[in-house]
């Protein structure tokens, strides 16, 4: 990871929230196809972003998840399976990146 890491803390969080909000919203609608392409293109955004922030070997094995084949026939559970899918890594980017931070020394 570079040394841009600091700014890319925040564009990690905002995506999460982004992801949540698309969930959310599915969830109001039901509907499904829709926040599966919303998903699709955040992905592919998120994919730019972290090549940009982070560098092409993360974002690249970002772009390399690919959710397998799914078997439930439930929608909603499928479609909850695809967000925790991409949440799980992105947060555990995240985490790495809030333990790598410096952290700023305090007066004691």
């Amino acid at each position: 990871m570079t040394n841009q890491s600091g700014a890319a803390l925040p564009m990690l969080e905002k995506q999460l929230k982004e992801l949540d909000t698309i969930f959310q919203e599915t969830m109001e609608t039901l509907n499904t196809v829709s926040g599966a392409e919303r998903v699709a293109k955040w992905k592919a955004r998120t994919i730019a972003l972290i090549t940009e922030s982070l560098g092409q070997k993360e974002g690249q094995m970002f772009a390399a998840l690919q959710p397998g084949p799914s078997f439930t026939n439930d929608l909603v559970e499928e479609f909850t399976d695809l967000i925790d899918y991409f949440r799980i890594p992105l947060a555990d980017l995240a985490k790495q990146l809030a333990q790598a931070a410096p952290r700023p020394s305090g007066g004691n």
